[in-house]
């Protein structure tokens, strides 16, 4: 594939272009990221490099340094502290824990049809009360007796943006929390530290990393760890993990490492070079990139008569009515989602504006 990026190909830029050339090479047009990031070159050799550890039998220690690193790294792109990231295997674990510290009877508001992973857990304690309404209305929804609100940042189905900075004003004016999935934001969407509570976000979708890994920022110690039990913890939610082997942990962690889970060192590997890559383009770039793209697409689906969901902002596309194309589409070479009948397509660094032409193309024949 060409990379043909838009704008002046001087100064920011070109290192913006050359960087993203060194990494992709994809063999097709790939406008799936909502469902898989692609990998990047130096990520798939420090998956080889992980993998040959096991298999020769050398020492480990540098994969759980890898942890810390991207750790660290995601702290920076949340912007918040290093203590307050735990890392963990999936969005839900992390809402379980949440749900698990809310007393009998507390009203949880949610958005309709958000991603099952952000709110199942709550559904599935039956003495919580789960209130749904729709998305454009959470904010105003917030009411005297809300203990949380929980919402994903852009909605996995069609792309749209929740309004975190009304949700979190209306949360405070009440007494509320706020919990973020930032699964299908955190790597192209600048992250608000003061947006919310909790947050979670997989790392395998817009942050390019494999599958295993999941962060979760919660209150730190001064805060009562948000009021959490760390229900999941063993061995690595110790203080010192390798003296925490062997019985009840009797020192858990001091910051929010104590809601770790084991970690898939492997995925962590991969991940530590993905991060390090996206830190490297900047995280603003990456924003002015992706949704440059899909405002191309949004305007290229307007002369072809079609209106997407609105999503102003967005670096998903959702488009109804389309879905059903989806299979013809990868037979042609391009990789889409179709979402509940809506053809999803999803721009992130590696794409470019032949990759939209190409799609409009297509839809057009």
């Amino acid at each position: 594939m060409d990379f043909d990026f838009t704008g002046p190909h001087s100064g920011p830029m070109e290192t913006f272009e050359s960087l993203v050339r060194a990494e992709f090479s994809p063999e097709n047009t790939y406008l799936n990221t909502a469902s898989n990031g692609l990998l990047p070159a130096r990520t798939v050799t420090a998956l080889h490099r992980a993998v040959r550890l096991r298999a020769e039998g050398r020492p480990l220690g540098s994969l759980y340094e890898d942890v810390e690193a991207v750790r660290a790294s995601f702290a920076r792109l949340a912007g918040v502290p290093v203590e307050r990231v735990a890392t963990g295997a999936s969005v839900a674990e992390y809402g379980a824990l949440i749900a698990a510290s809310l007393p009998a009877g507390a009203e949880v508001l949610t958005a309709e049809a958000d991603f099952s992973s952000l709110v199942n857990p709550f559904h599935v304690r039956a003495d919580l009360t789960v209130r749904v309404v729709p998305l454009e209305r959470l904010a105003e929804s917030v009411r005297p007796g809300t203990a949380l609100v929980a919402v994903s940042a852009a909605q996995s189905a069609d792309g749209r943006l929740a309004d975190l900075p009304a949700v979190r004003a209306a949360a405070r004016a009440h007494g509320a929390r706020v919990y973020v999935d930032a699964s299908q934001s955190a790597g192209w969407l600048p992250v608000d530290p003061d947006g919310h509570d909790f947050l979670a976000a997989v790392g395998f979708k817009w942050l390019m990393g494999p599958h295993g890994a999941t962060f979760f920022v919660a209150p730190g110690a001064g805060d009562g760890f948000g009021g959490l039990t760390p229900l999941l913890a063993g061995w690595s939610a110790g203080e010192r993990p390798w003296d925490s082997c062997y019985g009840p942990v009797t020192e858990l962690a001091h910051a929010v490492r104590r809601f770790d889970v084991s970690p898939g060192l492997f995925s962590y590997a991969g991940l530590r070079a993905s991060l390090e890559l996206i830190e490297e383009l900047g995280a603003d770039a990456v924003h002015a990139h992706d949704v440059a793209l899909a405002d191309r697409f949004r305007k290229g689906l307007d002369s072809l008569g079609h209106e997407p969901v609105p999503a102003p902002g967005s670096a998903i596309v959702s488009v109804p009515g389309l879905g059903c194309r989806q299979g013809e589409l990868s037979a042609a070479g391009i990789e889409v989602s179709d979402r509940a009948g809506n053809l999803r397509a999803a721009f992130h660094l590696y794409n470019t504006a032949a990759d939209v032409d190409r799609l409009l193309d297509v839809l057009a024949g």
